[in-house]
């Protein structure tokens, strides 16, 4: 074959093989990873390569963590702005758009509220819960007292139109002079406000965990906790690094009122190895008070109700 045919055969071969590509990325769709998706090491990252080299379809987002993508199921996490300015009293403002586009406005009450606004820094070093206000128009809106950082806002929600939960993500930039801070270490004590409060149990990846918050001041247990969000505690737990926001749910028996203290049970099940930060909010003297831990999944903490008196 001469030169000027080798050519030329050469670069038949490379169009076919560039059809060829295009006609894959077709059919699987992108195989980078945007701000949303999960990082490398993630299962759901690592689903995009199958074996000897072949690229295999991402995962559906509801194979996802919750709280890892700012849309799902044709619902969007729509923000006003992706900056606020610091503040004790930053305005924060976003819509939950459907399926079709327009703001959601009818919700199925979870917990006694509509939809819950969790804030956090991606360093874990701050962390608000607040409960915002629906207007007429659509658009929910809320005062946050933001320091400067790089923050996610989940918006917790069950939509009225098919009863289904979701937990959707969006990132909020706070500028100013920002330095993150190393999570702290695990433990199983956390001290707030002039309260103790005691984690037994721990978090085993792909499996149901039980965890065990015994509330205490003064060395006395708490046992008259009020109310908050219709029960006596509420709990938040996100994996440290994408901030995956896991599912948590009361945990005992329904046949049995649960006592006002001073143990406050939930159930949660760690999607990986790796660790997470708990947060637990409870009501007490008509004040909101948060204990937060840091908890390695995989490795359950030793103390329990008898080591500490409680």
């Amino acid at each position: 074959m001469n030169t000027p045919t080798k050519i030329a055969a050469f670069a038949v071969g490379l169009v076919a093989v560039f059809g060829a590509a295009v006609g894959v990325g077709s059919a699987v769709g992108p195989v980078g990873l945007g701000d949303d998706s999960p990082a490398a090491g993630h299962p759901a990252a690592d689903a995009r390569h199958g074996d000897g080299g072949h690229v295999t379809a991402a995962p559906a987002p509801a194979d996802l963590p919750a709280g890892l993508q700012v849309a799902e199921d044709g619902y969007t996490l729509d923000l006003a702005t992706d900056t606020a300015p610091a503040g004790s009293a930053t305005p924060v403002a976003f819509t939950v758009l459907g399926p079709g586009g327009s703001p959601v406005t009818g919700y199925e009450a979870d917990s006694e509220v509509d939809l819950h606004l969790v804030a956090v820094r991606r360093d874990l070093t701050g962390y608000q819960h607040v409960h915002p206000e629906l207007g007429a128009d659509g658009v929910w809106r809320a005062p946050l007292a933001l320091e400067p950082g790089s923050w996610r806002l989940f918006a917790d929600f069950t939509a009225a139109a098919d009863g289904e939960n979701r937990v959707l993500g969006a990132d909020l930039a706070v500028p100013g002079g920002y330095e993150p801070q190393p999570l702290s270490e695990p433990s199983t004590i956390a001290e707030v406000d002039g309260y103790t409060v005691v984690l037994t149990g721990g978090l085993t990846p792909g499996s149901a965990s039980e965890l065990t918050f015994s509330v205490s001041r003064d060395g006395v247990p708490v046992t008259d906790l009020q109310p908050y969000l219709g029960a006596y505690g509420h709990l938040v737990a996100l994996r440290d690094g994408d901030l995956a926001y896991l599912h948590v749910h009361p945990a005992g028996h329904e046949a049995v009122e649960p006592a006002p203290g001073p143990h406050v049970e939930f159930a949660t099940t760690a999607p990986s190895t790796g660790t997470y930060r708990l947060f637990l909010d409870f009501r007490h003297d008509d004040a909101v008070h948060t204990a937060a831990f840091t908890v390695p999944a995989g490795r359950a903490p030793a103390a329990s109700h008898e080591e500490h008196g409680s």
